[in-house]
Parts: structure tokens; sequence; C-alpha cells
């Protein structure tokens, strides 16, 4: 490991993590949704929103859940769940208790020739027509759940035949004090036209049955609603007392072209909506990794544990909406700073007090946790908090992708430089050296229109859930449009300063003189942001997005764009002092090298002169963390290279297993310094190069065909790549539509052993699947399996769901099938 403790622990991980202020609810077998507010001090809203600055405690827009039976199963409430404490007891203005109809004495009494309510058909089950069109029947759910701006249909059970004289109004509230100006109390009027895009329509009336169709409103709030039907004739009102049954979730639609977040391409929604798993890259642009990533935005829980997320902030309902604040709270809330959100984020490399954030393989584990205990989960690094990112946004209805960013910069100064400090012999001035770079860093895009900007910005949106600098005193990012960043035009809102820098800046070397000053010797245009991907649309191949990111490297609107951002940073006249000579050229490279193997890197220098150049060459090698943090140098060597003109020559350093073991740290990744000096013109030459060390992959294979309902059996196979003996090792196994997260303890691997794993499941929906393994230890980390699952429906089924099967297992320990030698 490391030597001496890392730079950074406080502004990282080494945050104190207080527990919320109420005791957390014991854990329950199923996901369970009423929950108690954790949170302190004043809300989001009243310290990033002036509007929301001067309301008040008891704002009407908070409220309790709707109460329901406890652990029943059906995972309802919780989008009212994580209400604060309240003394006020249930709102007047609700409709009457659960147990019988109201009539318009308010008595109870129903009166002969009264519309009664028998019963209401929301057609919410997963074969139904309502959740097939809305796209919302592969959630693990038998509620309803809609997607805004787009008809449904329901059947009323009435005790008699409606009549023409009869008034029919359906109504919907979310909220403990619902008001129709909020949007929180909608009132429906059958047969009438509505307010905002509702209206509801008799399409057929057949004895004591009506049958309607409901339309409901493109910007309607998102969340769970209570859902009731009020009937007025001359006998007198009925109410329908409220039902957990009947309860309908509203999301947003990328399928409805009046919803701001329309996607226009079908297969951009099967991909960043519907997709339930995806690839996360990392690495170094030299060395892409990738890992399979279970997203599992329609596990059961999950869409719960997506709206306990916006209570346990305490955002206003009015604001649901609205997905620049809906993704914007989530950005904030992902991570656990602030107001004790889902994820503890950890960069020590000390993760005995929770997981690795190397060993998690999708988001559903951390999810439930999340809703189940109200405890921040630890922990995560940036591809963690983006992976939880993407199911929260698709869940809620946003075309959402995971990016990667390669050589990301962290500019902690708003110059939107790189600025990287040395004394007169070019040796690093680390006190000085505040910016990192990043070998990789993920965020998210999500897609939506942004009415708060000019015309032109909408698209992709950037929205970044790593908590790495404050926005409104506050740890979110985002959301901010992509072409904005592409244009250097940093003025636009949210934190465009912040993620320009990480894909377009500079990294500008200064040089302290005699005098104390410093003067530019060295600028890298093209070390910053150099890839920009993300899983393709309908395959696992890489798109490179760079170009929607940023003008093509050294072209005229690339250079305008950096110079125009930097010209709105806090060195806006960097570039007038730039002074250098480049008649050497300098490349590094570095073979692909593999855990537990020696290595060799190599510098390449070239005389592009009619010249002699001698060059004295400086080679130090230190671990670092991916986010840039680095070791204390292991391994250096010092060399001076004499060059004929036009001539090249390479310099390596080879670095042994027994060299570099001591000192690794997470991802296996090292720092490679390289600096220099000509001779006879003063050329500085300067170059930080990172890579990486192979981990092996887990081999998985299915034994015998996958059936919805029928138990299965997977094989898990890895050889351990080091000398050494692994301890403490423990598998994750998960798979949305086959397995819940299960944890397995196997305990030591020894060195250059193989083992054998056999695990069965039980799939619950069909169709093409990904069962995801990972492996973790304290020797060993980074290690990940997939093997793709097609499933069959049941016999009889009619290609649709089962209950059977998928339980989540904790910290069962697993006895091998097999150990082998090397």
């Amino acid at each position: 490991m490391m030597d001496g403790p890392r730079s950074d622990v406080g502004r990282w991980g080494g945050n104190p993590w207080q527990p919320p202020t109420t005791p957390s609810p014991e854990p329950e077998p199923e996901p369970e949704p009423e929950r108690r507010s954790r949170r302190g001090g004043r809300s989001f809203w009243a310290r990033c929103c002036g509007c929301c600055s001067c309301r008040n405690e008891t704002d009407a827009d908070w409220g309790p859940e709707p109460h329901g039976d406890r652990g029943s199963g059906r995972g309802r409430g919780s989008s009212s769940g994580g209400r604060r404490p309240d003394s006020r007891g249930s709102d007047s203005r609700r409709p009457g208790s659960r147990a019988s109809g109201v009539n318009a004495a308010g008595d109870g009494t129903i009166r002969e020739g009264m519309l009664v309510v028998t019963g209401v058909d929301l057609l919410s089950s997963r074969s139904d027509q309502n959740r097939r069109e809305h796209h919302t029947d592969e959630f693990e759910y038998d509620e309803l759940i809609l997607r805004r701006g787009q008809p449904f249909d329901m059947v009323l059970h009435l005790s008699r035949p409606y009549e023409s004289s009869d008034h029919v109004a359906l109504e919907l509230l979310i909220g403990n004090s619902p008001e129709v100006g909020k949007g929180t109390h909608v009132i429906i009027p059958v047969g009438k036209g509505g307010s905002g895009g509702w209206k509801a329509q008799v399409t057929k009336a057949s004895g004591q049955n009506l049958d309607l169709r409901v339309h409901t409103s493109p910007n309607a709030i998102i969340g769970k609603f209570q859902f009731t039907v009020r009937t007025r004739s001359e006998a007198g009102e009925f109410l329908l007392p409220f039902d957990p049954h009947n309860e309908i979730y509203i999301l947003f639609n990328p399928w409805c072209p009046e919803d701001i977040v329309y996607v226009e391409h079908e297969d951009w929604r099967q991909e960043y909506v519907l997709n339930e798993s995806g690839r996360i890259y990392y690495g170094t642009e030299a060395q892409i990794g990738e890992r399979t990533w279970n997203y599992g935005q329609f596990d059961h829980g999950v869409l719960d544990a997506c709206l306990y997320i916006l209570d346990r902030r305490g955002m206003p309902y009015g604001g649901r909406g609205d997905p620049v604040s809906v993704s914007r709270v989530i950005s904030a809330m992902v991570n656990s700073l602030d107001d004790n959100g889902v994820l503890i984020g950890n960069w020590s490399g000390d993760y005995s007090r929770g997981t690795n954030p190397s060993a998690w393989v999708g988001s559903v584990e951390i999810l439930l946790s999340y809703l189940r205990t109200g405890y921040s989960v630890p922990y995560g690094q940036c591809w963690v908090f983006a992976g939880v990112t993407t199911t929260v946004l698709r869940c809620l209805g946003l075309a959402t992708r995971t990016v990667t960013n390669f050589n990301s910069a962290h500019d902690t100064d708003t110059s939107l430089t790189m600025d990287i400090y040395f004394d007169e012999n070019m040796k690093p001035l680390e006190h000085l050296n505040h910016d990192s770079v990043w070998n990789f860093h993920v965020w998210n895009d999500c897609w939506m229109k942004r009415p708060d900007l000019p015309s032109g910005f909408g698209g992709w949106q950037v929205v970044d859930a790593t908590p790495q600098e404050t926005s409104s005193g506050i740890f979110c990012c985002g959301p901010c449009s992509v072409e904005s960043i592409k244009n250097g035009l940093v003025y636009m809102k949210y934190d465009t300063p912040f993620i320009f820098a990480e894909v377009n800046s500079d990294k500008v070397y200064w040089q302290r003189q005699d005098d104390g000053s410093f003067k530019i010797v060295y600028v890298e245009e093209k070390a910053i942001g150099t890839l920009i991907i993300t899983k393709a649309i309908g395959s696992n191949m890489r798109d490179d997005v760079t170009h929607i990111y940023k003008h093509p490297e050294g072209s005229e609107a690339e250079r305008k764009a950096v110079e125009t951002a930097a010209a709105h940073g806090s060195k806006p006249n960097v570039y007038s002092t730039r002074d250098s000579a480049e008649d050497v050229a300098m490349q590094v490279e570095a073979q692909d090298a593999v855990m537990g193997q020696d290595l060799t890197v190599c510098v390449v220098l070239t005389n592009r002169s009619s010249s002699r150049r001698t060059v004295k060459l400086h080679l130090y090698l230190s671990v670092t963390f991916y986010t840039g943090v680095t070791g204390s140098v292991f391994k250096e060597s010092k060399k001076e290279v004499v060059l004929a003109p036009g001539a090249s020559d390479r310099v390596s350093m080879p670095v042994a297993y027994k060299e570099y073991r001591p000192h690794l740290v997470d991802q296996g990744s090292m720092l490679l310094n390289v600096s220099g000096h000509v001779k006879e013109n003063g050329q500085v030459l300067a170059k930080q190069h990172t890579f990486r060390l192979r981990t092996p992959d887990l081999s998985l294979t299915l034994l015998g065909a996958a059936v919805v309902g029928q138990e299965c059996e997977v094989q898990i196979v890895f050889k351990n790549p080091l000398p050494i003996t692994l301890t403490n090792v423990v598998f994750r196994l998960e798979g949305s539509g086959l397995q819940r997260p299960k944890i397995l303890n196997v305990g030591d691997i020894g060195g250059n052993e193989t083992v054998t794993l056999h695990q069965k499941f039980v799939p619950v929906r069909p169709g093409p699947r990904q069962l995801i393994a990972s492996l973790d230890s304290p020797q060993l980390s980074q290690v990940h399996g997939v093997i793709q699952v097609d499933v069959a429906p049941a016999p009889g089924s009619g290609g649709f769901f089962s209950d059977a099967g998928g339980d989540s297992h904790s910290g069962e320990t697993i006895p091998m099938a097999s150990r082998g030698g090397a």
C-alpha cells in the first residue's frame, strides 16, 4: 500500500459521516416504504433557491406517505416516504377513511339512488394493455405505473347503471396537503375538458360498469398518487375511500412529444430508458477496462427507493414535474454529503467498514439497502455514483447514459486550466499542485429540453453525483448542457466551468524563476478529456462521444472555446506568458502490464531539428489512485541522451513485480513522471503517463436452459494470478430478472490457485438477461465476469412473469466445488 496518509482524505472519504437523527427501522424482507426523515438544518431548497428559502416548516407540499399495510411486499408508499415528523395528523381536506364511503352529509350513510362506486379496475397488471402501452410492464410491481402525457384505461364498478345526469370526477392526490394550484390535487371531471391536459371520457357504459379513457398532463408531477372517485347525483354525493391497491405511479415520458424529456428515436429509448444493464468503462485511454453494471431499474423496490430519495431531500412536490430540478436533486442525493444521501464516498483505500467500490456489480443492492434502513451505504467512487444515478433517472423516466471521460481534470481554483508547478530544477512543488487529473471519471448524460436556458441548449445534459466541489453550497453538479461545454460558454447554468475544465482544459507547466516568479514552460493542449465514451446503442461496443463535448483538438473552434472559457476563469491572461521551443518530441510507451508480472516502461525521444540535441532525462515511477493522488516514488532513472539530427532513441526502465507489489493501491494504477532539459536550446520536456495493471476476469458458464420459475445453475471459475494467498474472498452475484443481489463468502484462495463455484437461481422474467459477478479481497479487487442468459417464458404463462425465486441472500458462506493448482 501507499506510504503515509492520503493528502486529500478530508475532502473525500474522510468526511465524518453522521447517522440519521432518528433510529433506523429494522430491515425487513421486502423494501419497506414507510420512513422518517433524518434531515437536519435548512433544506436543499432553502439553501439553493431564493423562492424556497422563505418556506415555512409547515410547507403544504411536505407530507406523510399514504397509510398502508407494512410489510405487504407490494412496495407501496415510498413516494411520500421519508417524511419529517409531523404532529398535525391527517389532512382534513383529504377524502374520508378507507373504511366507508362518504356522502354529502358526511355521516357515511349510503342513500338509495346514490351513484356508489363499488370497485375500481385500473387494469394495472403487468400483462394488461396499460402497462404495455406505457412501457412499464417490466416493473416488478402490481400497481398501475404510468408515463405522463399518455392516456390509459380504467373500469369503474357502480351500484347501478350510469345515467347522463350523473356527475363523476376522478381525483389524484400527492403530499400531505394537496392543492389544485400546485398540481398536487388533480380533479378530472368525466366527460368534460380538464385543465393542463388532464381529461377523462366515457368509452363504454354497460350495465353497472363504466369504462373510461383518462388522459394525463405531459407536465404532471412524478410520484405515487392516491386515487379516488367522487360522484354526484340527485340522491347525494359519494366519495370512494382510498385503497392502497389503487395508488398510481406517474413517471416522466420520453415517448410523449409534449413532455420536455421527449426522445425522438426509439432505439435511444430502448437503450437509455429500458435497458436494465450496461457497460461502464475505466482504466486509461490506452488501456480501457470495461465492466457490466446491473442498473435494475425495474426490480421490485427500486422505484420506491428512487421516490424516497426525493423525499429525503425534502423536495417540494410542486417541483417534481421539472426534470431539471429532479435531476439536480438526484445529483445531490446519490452522494451522502450534506443530507445523508445514498452512498458514502471513500477514496482512502480502507474499506474495512463497508464494501470496496470495485466489488459492487449493480445498483439494486445499494438502493434497497438505503430504502430499507435509511442509512447511507458504504462505499462508492465515481463509477458507483454514476451507475446508481443511471438507475434512478431511468427508473423515473429520463433517458440516461453512463459516460467515462479519460484524463479528467479536477480544477480547484476556477482557472479552467490544470496548473502544475515546478522549481528551478523541474522538481514538482507538491504544496502548490492542488489541481489533479483523474485517470478517468464517470458521470451521466440525461436528455431533456432546457426551457430555463436560451434556445439550442437542450439535448444531453451532464449530471455528476460524485462529490468533488460544491455548487451553491451543495455537493451536486448539473444538469449542464453539453452544447455549452462544447463551446466554452461557462456562464450557462449549472456548473459549466467545472465540467468544461474536466474535458477541455489545457495542462500548463509552470517553472519557478530565479526571482521567485513563475513562467509557463510547456503547455499540453491534448492532455485533458482525451477520450469520452459510453456504451453503444443496441450492443456492447464502445461509442466515442468526444465530438459532442468538444471540437476537434487543435482546430480553430476548439482553441476559441478553450480561450473563451479561460477568459471567464480566475486567470484570464494565462496564455499571454507562454514561451517555449519544441525541437525534441517525447512519447511514453507502456506494454500491456498484467497484475503479478514484471513490466517495462519506455520513453521515445525524437529530434526534429537539423542539429544535434542533448537531453537530460529523469524518469520516476509511483503508484497512484485513479483520482490522481500519488504515492511516493519507488523507482527512478536518470539518463543523458544524445540525438543526431532527425534521429530517435528509446529509454527503457524495467520494473519487477517484487518492486511494485508493496506499493500497490486500488485499481493497480501507476504514474510515470518524465521531465527533461535540452542542453542546446533550453527546451523543457515534461510528461505524465498513467497505466494500469490488468486483472483477470471471472468465467461464468450456464449449466442448462433458463426458464421463468424454474431453477437453473451457473458455474463461476477464477484463477488467482498472484503468487500470494487471497484472504477473506467475497463474491457478489446479481442480475435483473434472474437473481436478487447475493453475497458469497468463500474464505481464502491460495497463490495461483483455481477455484470453481456453483450457484442456483430462479429467473422471474423472460428475455435476454445479464448475470453479473465480482470478486473482492484485500489483496485483489476489480475482478468481474458476466454472462448473457436467455430466459424462456414458463410453459403456459403467455410470456409474462413469475413471483418465484430471486431472493436476496447476504453473507452466505459457500464451499468451493473444486480447487486446482496453477
